[in-house]
């Protein structure tokens, strides 16, 4: 049968994973579930709370999480305001500082504005200008470098010892990590049987908090990540057992320019070894295909990188088997010429199911 579940993938599937220390990475590190609560209640009026958006045509149901419809367009929101929010009087006074490869950018102008706190934000010089047009317009500064986190490390530690400024980090910070970890319960309220909850990774910082969340709240279900196989530095990682980086000439290649980071945070590597079941690729025809079919039957927009967990979800490959999934649509600020081509490069058959799963 087309689609039919793979036996070899689906026999690795044991029980989901529970929280356990790994090699190194000790689980007293791990963000906590009243850490989360907490930077809910920071982030209360200031965030949507998303709805989870069925996908019509799938079976098993397949619900969306859509974070495209925050104010900044994209999850990056909560880890900002979270941070930020929680600084002292004085830090907030000399301002922050954060690179980003555009979406965090967004999120920490947005933030910084309702809070009243001078932003700087590092962006790579070849950051998609539908990201970078909304960073400027909401006041914050902005700071070209080379496309690499390398460069953007160096450039941001340089405006630190010039200017005092707090650094809040796109994803390995404790309180961003919190902060992205309130997706998590919403989905945990809004879908008590969910069984499988499926995440974008870049830094690692959204699957971190949501990892969290979910284990202790719905324990379970099983919390997968997903990034392009042209950028699948936290697959290696998670593989090995040990950071792994890309060279940026490699991450470079995939049209998911929001997951471009070349290695995972240190802080949220810890929280993969011991709270994710899998990490998993999907290719760049099925990132476009995704996109097409989650703007034409859920109507809604996904930029390349906030459509790949959508995308393993429709292709059901190398995925456990699940009744109640959750897709995280982690952001939807796409150049409206890229996805207009993205749109007009074919069509996709009407309603293909999910991949069987067994029961």
């Amino acid at each position: 049968m087309a689609g039919q579940w793979p036996v070899s993938a689906a026999r690795r599937w044991g029980a989901p994973r529970r929280v356990e220390g790994s090699p190194g990475y000790p689980v007293t590190g791990l963000v906590t579930i009243e850490e989360i609560r907490a930077a809910a209640a920071r982030l209360d009026g200031a965030i949507v709370t998303t709805p989870l958006v069925p996908f019509p045509g799938v079976e098993p149901r397949l619900l969306i999480k859509p974070e495209c419809l925050q104010p900044v367009g994209s999850f990056k929101l909560r880890g900002a305001y979270s941070a930020i929010s929680a600084l002292p009087e004085q830090a907030r006074q000399r301002g922050v500082v954060a690179h980003s490869s555009g979406n965090h950018a967004q999120a920490i102008a947005y933030a910084a504005a309702l809070l009243g706190v001078p932003a700087t934000v590092v962006v790579p010089d070849n950051a998609p200008e539908a990201k970078l047009g909304p960073t400027r317009r909401l006041g914050a500064q902005i700071v070209p470098c080379q496309p690499t986190l390398a460069a953007r490390i160096a450039a941001t530690e340089d405006l630190i010892s010039r200017y005092g400024y707090t650094l809040i980090p796109p994803f390995d910070h404790r309180d961003v990590i919190a902060g992205q970890g309130t997706i998590g319960l919403e989905i945990a309220a809004q879908c008590p049987d969910v069984d499988l909850v499926a995440v974008p990774i870049s830094g690692g910082g959204l699957i971190s908090g949501i990892a969290a969340a979910i284990r202790a709240t719905c324990p379970g279900a099983r919390v997968i990540g997903v990034e392009p196989e042209l950028a699948a530095d936290a697959r290696d990682s998670f593989r090995q057992r040990e950071r792994v980086a890309w060279p940026a000439s490699a991450t470079q290649r995939t049209v998911a320019d929001a997951l471009r980071v070349e290695q995972i945070g240190a802080l949220a590597f810890q929280h993969i070894l011991s709270l994710v079941d899998d990490v998993v690729t999907v290719t760049e025809d099925e990132i476009r295909a995704a996109m097409r079919r989650t703007a034409a039957q859920a109507h809604l927009v996904a930029e390349p990188g906030g459509a790949v967990a959508i995308a393993a979800c429709l292709s059901g490959r190398d995925l456990p088997p699940a009744q109640a999934p959750v897709a995280v649509l982690s952001g939807g600020n796409v150049d409206p010429a890229a996805f207009a081509a993205v749109l007009a490069r074919g069509s996709d058959p009407p309603d293909p199911p999910m991949a069987e799963r067994p029961q």
